[in-house]
């Protein structure tokens, strides 16, 4: 899909609506992680040193329109200023006269921080009107809110149609990174899913058979493929409701010619705690009262030598219950060494997803991977195959 960067417009002296993601965590009106905020300084900075008025649009939680003061904008700005290095100049409201003279009296140098964009209703309902509104406010729209991108909201796809758009630096390296790992990516392609349950990511398993050589399945999804099969999985987490599904997707895979591997060995459990109990038994062999919590050696050596021969690899969940150990074995092995060979340039690894950040972090892999989106449901939507407007508006 063709976009415009920020090095395609001209910023000096423009106001430049820029639709940012710094929906971060915060206790007691402190902000507690600022990795979105630090993502956003690259795309800021670069309009600041091109002339031009960086003016942000954000949401916070989910207010529903209504004004919050638990949710307002406002409380970020310390952390703002810390991470960008600049002042932040605060506005109480995304629209109208007031926002309109806090954008115009921005000095070089400054930023403006617009109020929360969900405490109106017709943001969530993508309302031309508040798009309109918005845009008065800007020269130049700017997102750089992949995470945000799967939603048709004003701030994120009305907007997008109104001004001279163009995607900042973040989504940018995510669109990117994606276009490298779907789009048109070096062969073999990879992809490991796993997570709990199958029934959430059918889109995604349709999708990837169809694109990927080779698809490993792993944690809860991988019990459901193997009941599938016929194998019994004792207590362990399956949907046997979805094994017809599971069965069609096999046959999906091996009229795509796609690989899929599934675990021929497991670490089994009578309980899930950390340093409970353990065995490993084939596959097939899973007893009665234990549960699947992980994938055994043998499935971690084949996950790593199919590694070993991809090119490309695409990562969305863990293999086993990587929360406690020793059942985080298999997910680190396996990411650790795909880590290794991103390091020397042998492969280029994306990843995404909540579970799939916190486990690669975990493992002490994520710094080597070529690329990790932090965008949740964005991510899982591109790898699904479907538009997202956000995106598709820039086009």
């Amino acid at each position: 899909m063709a976009w415009k960067t920020l090095d395609e417009m001209d910023l000096d002296g423009k106001r430049v609506l820029t639709r940012v993601d710094i929906n971060v965590p915060v206790e007691n009106g402190e902000v507690t992680d600022t990795t979105r905020i630090e993502r956003i300084g690259a795309t800021v900075q670069d309009i600041l040193n091109r002339g031009g008025k960086p003016v942000l649009l954000a949401h916070f939680g989910r207010p529903k329109g209504e004004r919050r003061d638990d949710m307002s904008l406002q409380m970020l700005i310390p952390a703002l200023e810390a991470v960008l290095g600049t002042p932040v100049v605060f506005a109480a409201d995304c629209v109208g006269a007031a926002a309109a003279a806090i954008v115009d009296a921005l000095e070089p140098g400054q930023v403006a921080l617009l109020e929360n964009t969900r405490f109106h209703k017709g943001e969530e309902q993508n309302d031309p009107e508040l798009a309109a509104e918005m845009a008065k406010l800007g020269d130049i729209y700017c997102n750089d809110a992949f995470s945000a991108a799967h939603r048709a909201h004003a701030s994120t796809e009305g907007l997008a149609r109104l001004l001279p758009s163009c995607a900042g630096r973040l989504m940018q390296a995510e669109l990117s990174a994606l276009e490298s790992a779907l789009g048109s990516p070096e062969h073999p392609v990879l992809a490991v899913v796993g997570g709990a349950k199958v029934s959430t990511k059918l889109d995604l398993l349709g999708n990837l058979v169809d694109k990927v050589d080779v698809l490993v399945i792993g944690g809860g999804m991988a019990n459901t493929f193997l009941a599938a099969q016929g194998h019994a999985v004792g207590a362990s987490l399956c949907e046997h409701e979805m094994a017809p599904t599971a069965r069609e997707i096999l046959e999906k895979a091996e009229n795509a010619g796609c690989q899929i591997l599934l675990p021929t060995d497991v670490v089994v459990a009578r309980e899930f705690k950390a340093g409970a109990e353990n065995e490993t038994v084939a596959a097939n062999a899973c007893p009665q009262d234990a549960m699947i919590l992980d994938a055994g050696p043998e499935s971690v050596a084949a996950i790593k030598a199919a590694i070993g021969k991809a090119k490309t690899l695409i990562w969305n969940g863990p293999l086993g219950a990587f929360e406690i150990e020793p059942f985080d074995a298999a997910t680190n092995a396996a990411a650790r060494y795909a880590a290794k060979l991103s390091a020397d340039s042998h492969l280029v690894s994306v990843a995404g997803g909540g579970d799939t950040v916190a486990a690669l972090n975990k493992s002490g892999a994520a710094a080597d991977f070529t690329y990790i989106s932090t965008a949740g449901g964005a991510f899982l939507e591109w790898m699904e195959g479907k538009v997202l407007p956000g995106v598709a508006a820039l086009g």
